[in-house]
């Protein structure tokens, strides 16, 4: 293990995610939610198949025991990253991202509904103060003021429920993992989400000029370094030691927003992302300890028995 450079992928690949979300959301005027995916997903194949080959992984990278897994995980995923795209269209980049935060938290929920996984109190609490971080960011797009505005509200809509099916796409990995390679999960989902998303074609695409074309292949192309970016950090440092620094993400989204889009963070943004923030990282602490404890009580039990 190399924690410190773990946290070096980590945080590049948070920094390769969000300027991807810059580039679509500069491209979203234009283009639809489903072409973007497209673009995100087609061009971001040279890199992970140019990744694979470096590893030596090409030729096995396709293999796979479980066809129709990969084929939900990427209906899901794909269906998660269209909303997110469309909702990167109706909201600042900030709130978008501060939305996005609720799926961590619902995995929690989903793995305990589906996987059987054991939740216990602390972190159904901790979930429970997340979810009200994430109320008091949707608050101003959900409320029946007067201000209320239509584009916005929809757009906290659409985002809430891409961030509900991230943590089902993330339910579906956990399963994958028990028989799938990183390769084959990285790969399967890439294409399948390219071939997904031409099945959007009939709902709107358009013929983008150069400049947006480039916005949309350099959106793929850094969103292929970032995955490679992610897998990487797993590699060099522990699960529970580098989740924290997802959360980076919003420095960079409100740095994003501010100075290329002219948007000015909320009350209600800023207080209900710092709420979430500080219910992952409770969560992530606590699965750290408990995985400490565990590898304390195998220690131990390993000693005795020798």
């Amino acid at each position: 293990m190399q924690p410190l450079k773990g946290i070096v992928f980590k945080v590049a690949s948070v920094g390769m995610f969000m300027a991807m979300a810059g580039l679509i959301k500069a491209a979203s005027e234009t283009v639809p939610p489903g072409q973007a995916v497209f673009f995100r997903s087609f061009f971001a194949l040279p890199i992970i198949f140019g990744w694979l080959a470096l590893r030596g992984e090409l030729r096995h990278g396709w293999k796979t025991k479980n066809t129709m897994g990969h084929f939900w995980r990427g209906l899901v995923g794909t269906s998660a990253m269209g909303l997110g795209f469309a909702g990167l269209g109706l909201l600042p980049l900030p709130e978008v991202t501060a939305i996005g935060y609720a799926a961590p938290l619902l995995v929690v929920i989903f793995a305990a509904m589906f996987l059987n996984e054991d939740v216990r109190a602390f972190r159904l609490s901790a979930v429970a103060l997340g979810m009200v971080g994430v109320l008091v960011v949707l608050s101003p797009r959900l409320s029946m003021g007067a201000s209320l505005n239509t584009a916005e509200t929809l757009g906290a809509i659409v985002v809430l429920m891409g961030a509900v099916l991230t943590a089902l796409a993330q339910v579906f990995v956990r399963k994958l993992v028990a028989t799938e390679t990183t390769a084959a999960i990285v790969l399967w989902f890439t294409v399948t989400s390219s071939l997904l998303a031409l099945l959007t074609i009939p709902w709107g695409w358009v013929t983008p000029t150069w400049n947006i074309a480039g916005l949309l292949v350099m959106a793929g192309l850094l969103g292929g370094i970032g995955q490679i970016f992610l897998t990487s950090s797993y590699r060099f440092a522990d699960a529970s030691l580098v989740a924290p620094f997802d959360y980076t993400s919003i420095i960079l989204a409100l740095a994003i927003g501010y100075f290329i889009f002219d948007e000015v963070p909320t009350g209600p943004m800023l207080i209900g992302a710092g709420i979430v923030i500080l219910a992952g990282v409770l969560i992530i602490w606590r699965e750290r300890k408990l995985g400490l404890q565990r590898a304390q009580q195998r220690k131990a039990t390993g000693n005795t028995g020798s």
